[in-house]
């Protein structure tokens, strides 16, 4: 069986990433997405198993003892973290899977698991990213100059990803991201059981 394919994309806070996440498994329902587990409460309309498994910090500190996340990192007081088996038995069993997570945890995967696809988002311009980010609403002053200044220092981390997309329209963001996705799909090192099959 193929190994499966997946995606790790990665964005400042503001930059669209769920919503390009979402559409392209509208699009392709098959690619599965690793939902993440967090500490922090969930927000209005949140929904356990779905956004994020919700747990207590003490919970979550066990999973880390346990060694249970492929990666975790604590933002703005709460801990976040992706599950190491998911991965591997998503990796394993050739399914495709979606990662939706910033570049520390990001480059921990790259660090573990070979052959996975890295995504970087952004927003059209700095000043359009603070835009999107005072838009949001649910937020302090505080907390969006602390969100922008995480930003500046992720920008140091697109040189190691393999694709960028600035999303200055949806559509066109969406479209790149599926195009990149399909590209992934049909390389050659990919088809390697397909082509040995045809060949015999």
């Amino acid at each position: 069986m193929s190994r499966g394919l997946f995606i790790i994309v990665s964005a400042p806070s503001g930059a669209g990433k769920s919503s390009l996440c979402q559409r392209l498994r509208q699009v392709y329902p098959e690619i599965k997405f690793s939902v993440s587990y967090t500490s922090r409460p969930p927000r209005p309309n949140e929904v356990n198993g779905k956004d994020y498994y919700f747990i207590s910090r003490k919970e979550f500190q066990k999973r880390i003892d346990q060694g249970e996340f492929i990666e975790w990192v604590e933002n703005y007081g709460h801990l976040y973290g992706s599950s190491k088996k998911v991965m591997e038995e998503f990796v394993r069993d050739g399914k495709d899977l979606l990662l939706d997570i910033e570049p520390r945890g990001a480059k921990k995967v790259k660090q573990e698991f070979k052959g996975g696809v890295y995504v970087f988002i952004l927003p059209p311009s700095r000043s359009e990213l603070l835009k999107r980010l005072e838009k949001r609403g649910h937020e302090t002053d505080d907390v969006i100059q602390k969100r922008f200044k995480q930003a500046e220092s992720e920008l140091k981390e697109i040189s190691w990803y393999d694709y960028v997309i600035f999303n200055k329209d949806l559509e066109t963001a969406v479209n790149q991201l599926i195009s990149i996705y399909v590209a992934e799909k049909c390389k050659r090192r990919r088809l390697q059981n397909e082509i040995k099959k045809f060949k015999e």
